[in-house]
C-alpha cells in the first residue's frame, strides 16, 4: 500500500528538487562606453577632431547600453514585413518594422551618424563621422546600412540642383517613418537601387529603361523627369523616401532620382516585388522591385550615369570599411568581456595562456584595421585641397574596403570560439554578429571588384602608386621588417600592374604596409611590434594560419599587455 502524501513532504524546503546552482556565467557585455574605453578611438579623435569627443562619448554610451542592446536583439529576431496592399486593396508597397527598428534609427539620427560630416563647419569632419560610424557599427548593423547610404548619398544631391532640399534635409536629425512629401519631413531615408539580375557589379548591363516625360519646376529649381520602366534585383531599404538608381536613355546608362513620394502627395509607381530572406542582416529590408511607368529626376547628363554613381562610391566604399573595423571591434570586446569573467581550471579563460595569445592577436589585427580605415576618412577630408589625398584615397579606399570586409568573418569566427557554444545561440548577440560579418564584403562591391579598382587606379595614373610609397617613406629605416614590408609591396604592385592575376596580393600587401604604418605612427611599440613579427614578409613563420598563432618572437606578458590594453572599463 502507498504511503499517503503527508503535510512534511508538501512543506519541505524549496531547494529539495533543485538541481543544480547557476554559477562562473559570463558578464554580459553592458554597462561600458565604446568610446571613452577604446583608448584607439579616443587617441584618433584627440589628435585629429576634438572638437567631436562629446558627441562620440554620448554615441558610446549608447553602444554600452543594456536597454539598447536588447533594441537590437529585437529588431533582428521580428524581421521586417512587406504589405503590398492595405486591407481595402489598395496597393500600397510599404513595410512595417518591430517598434524597436524605429527606435535605432531615431537614435542614429539623434546622434548624427549618417551625416555630421556635412551639418559641421568643424575641420575633419568625414574622420569624426567616421569614428560615429564606428560606434554605430557596434548598435547594431541593419540600421548601419541606412545611415551608411543617407552619408553618401549627400554628394549625388549636391551635384543636381533641383535635388537641393533633398540635401538640406539629409541633415535632419529627427527620423520620421512616413510616406509624407519631402518637403514636409524633419529629415529622409535614402536607398540604392542598382543591381539588375543579368549585371550583377556590372552596370553596363543594366536593362531598365527610360523615357523623357517632362521637365517643371521642384522645390525651387528645374527638374528632368523620365518615366522608367524595368526591374532590380537588390533595392536597399524600400521604404526609403527616394531612391539612386540606373536606367539607360538610348542605350546609355544614366542617373536618375526616385522619389518614393510625388510633388502633388501621391505614391510614386514603385512595386516591392518580395523581401530577401537574408542569412544576415535581417533587421534591414532588403528587396526586389519593378518600375513600370515610374516617375525620376535624372542626375547628370544622359549616358554618364556610372561615372555619376561612382561619385558615391567613395563615401560609401570608406563606411563599408569603417562598419566592418567596428564589427571587429564588437567581436573582441564581446570575447574579452565572456573569457575575463568566466573561469576555467582555476583562472580567468582570458588568462589562460593559449586565450591571451588568441585575444592578443585579435586586438592587433582590429586596431590595425581601425587605423587604416580611419587614414582613409582623413584622406576624404583632405582630398579637395591635397593632390597627395586624393591620389592616396584613389587607391587605398577600395583596399581598405576589401581588406577589412574580408577579415571581419575571421575575428568573428574566432570570437564565437571564445564562446565556446554559447556564442552560438541567438541569444547571444555573438551569434548575429557572425552571421553579419560577411555581408560587407559583397555590398559595393566584392573582394575582386575592389581589388580589380585597385589595379585599374594604378595602371591609370601611376601617381597614384607614388602616392602609396609617399605616404610611407618616412618612415623608412625605423624598423627592418617595415622596410621588408615595403620592397615586398613594390615588388607585387610592379608586378600586379602587368598581371591581373596578382591583383588580390598586391593589394592585401597595399593594405598591411599602410596598417603597419599607422600603427608604427600612432600605437604603442609592442603592438605594432607584434603585428611586424606577424604580419610582415621579413618575419616568414612567425605566424600561422588563425589567430592566436603567435609565435616565439612574442612573450604570453606582451600579449596580456596587448589584451588588457583592448578591453573596455565598464
Amino acid at each position: 500500500m502507498n504511503q499517503p502524501l503527508s503535510l512534511s513532504m508538501l512543506n519541505a524546503p524549496e531547494d529539495r528538487y533543485s538541481t543544480h546552482q547557476v554559477l562562473n556565467q559570463a558578464l554580459p557585455a553592458s554597462g561600458f562606453n565604446a568610446f571613452t574605453g577604446d583608448q584607439v578611438l579616443r587617441d584618433a579623435i584627440s589628435r585629429e577632431a576634438p572638437w567631436a569627443a562629446s558627441r562620440c562619448q554620448a554615441l558610446g554610451a549608447v553602444a554600452g547600453d543594456e536597454n539598447v542592446q536588447e533594441l537590437a536583439r529585437l529588431a533582428n529576431r521580428h524581421i521586417p514585413e512587406l504589405k503590398t496592399h492595405d486591407r481595402f486593396g489598395n496597393r500600397i508597397d510599404w513595410l512595417e518594422f518591430h517598434p524597436s527598428w524605429h527606435e535605432l534609427m531615431g537614435l542614429a539620427w539623434q546622434h548624427e551618424v549618417p551625416n555630421l560630416s556635412w551639418r559641421t563647419q568643424e575641420a575633419n569632419g568625414h574622420f569624426a563621422r567616421a569614428v560615429l560610424s564606428y560606434l554605430w557599427n557596434q548598435v547594431e548593423h541593419g540600421t548601419g546600412c541606412p545611415t551608411g547610404m543617407a552619408y553618401a548619398a549627400y554628394a549625388g544631391f549636391e551635384a543636381e540642383p533641383a535635388l537641393a532640399i533633398w540635401a538640406d534635409k539629409l541633415k535632419g536629425t529627427r527620423y520620421e517613418y512616413s510616406r509624407r512629401e519631402v518637403g514636409d519631413k524633419p529629415s529622409v531615408v535614402i536607398g540604392y537601387a542598382m543591381t539588375e539580375k543579368q549585371g550583377g557589379s556590372d552596370l553596363r548591363e543594366t536593362q531598365t529603361t527610360a523615357r523623357f516625360s517632362h521637365s517643371v519646376d521642384y522645390h525651387g529649381a528645374t527638374a528632368h523627369w523620365y518615366e522608367l520602366t524595368g526591374h532590380k534585383w537588390f533595392c536597399s531599404v524600400p521604404q526609403s523616401d527616394g531612391f539612386f538608381t540606373l536606367a539607360k536613355v538610348n542605350g546609355g546608362v544614366t542617373c536618375f532620382f526616385l522619389p518614393r513620394t510625388l510633388p502633388d502627395g501621391s505614391y510614386n509607381r514603385f512595386f516591392v516585388q518580395r523581401l530577401k530572406d537574408k542569412a544576415g542582416n535581417r533587421s534591414n529590408a532588403s528587396s526586389e522591385v519593378e518600375y513600370a511607368g515610374t516617375l525620376a529626376i535624372r542626375v547628370g547628363e544622359e549616358g554618364r550615369g556610372i561615372r555619376e554613381i561612382l561619385s558615391h562610391s567613395h563615401l560609401t566604399r570608406l563606411d563599408f570599411a569603417i562598419g566592418s573595423a567596428g564589427l571587429m571591434r564588437q567581436a573582441l570586446t564581446l570575447a574579452l568581456r565572456h573569457t575575463t569573467s568566466r573561469k576555467a581550471f582555476g583562472t580567468s579563460i582570458a588568462d589562460r595562456p593559449m586565450m591571451s595569445n588568441v585575444l592578443a592577436d585579435m586586438a592587433v589585427e582590429v586596431e590595425a584595421a581601425t587605423l587604416m580605415s580611419l587614414r582613409v576618412a582623413k584622406a576624404t577630408d583632405l582630398m579637395q585641397g591635397s593632390e597627395h589625398e586624393r591620389l592616396l584615397a584613389r587607391v587605398v579606399t577600395p583596399a581598405a574596403k576589401y581588406f577589412n570586409c574580408s577579415r571581419a568573418p575571421s575575428i568573428a569566427n574566432e570570437a564565437l570560439q571564445c564562446h565556446g557554444g554559447n556564442g552560438f545561440i541567438e541569444e547571444n548577440p555573438m551569434a548575429r554578429v557572425y552571421r553579419e560579418s560577411p555581408l560587407n564584403s559583397v555590398w559595393e562591391g566584392t573582394a575582386n571588384m575592389m581589388c580589380m579598382d585597385v589595379r585599374r587606379a594604378m595602371i591609370r595614373d601611376p601617381l597614384t602608386v607614388e602616392a602609396v610609397f609617399n605616404e610611407i617613406r618616412p618612415l623608412a629605416g625605423q624598423d627592418k621588417r617595415f622596410d621588408a614590408l615595403v620592397q615586398h609591396t613594390e615588388r607585387l604592385v610592379r608586378a600586379a600592374i602587368e598581371d591581373e592575376f596578382l591583383a588580390r596580393p598586391m593589394t592585401e600587401a597595399v593594405a598591411r604596409v599602410l596598417q603597419a604604418a599607422e600603427l608604427l605612427r600612432y600605437s604603442p611599440q609592442e603592438v605594432a611590434d607584434v603585428f611586424l613579427s606577424t604580419r610582415s614578409s621579413g618575419e616568414l613563420g612567425t605566424w600561422g594560419a588563425h589567430y592566436g598563432t603567435l609565435g616565439m618572437t612574442t612573450s604570453l606578458s606582451v600579449a596580456q599587455k596587448i589584451m588588457r590594453r583592448a578591453m573596455v572599463a565598464d
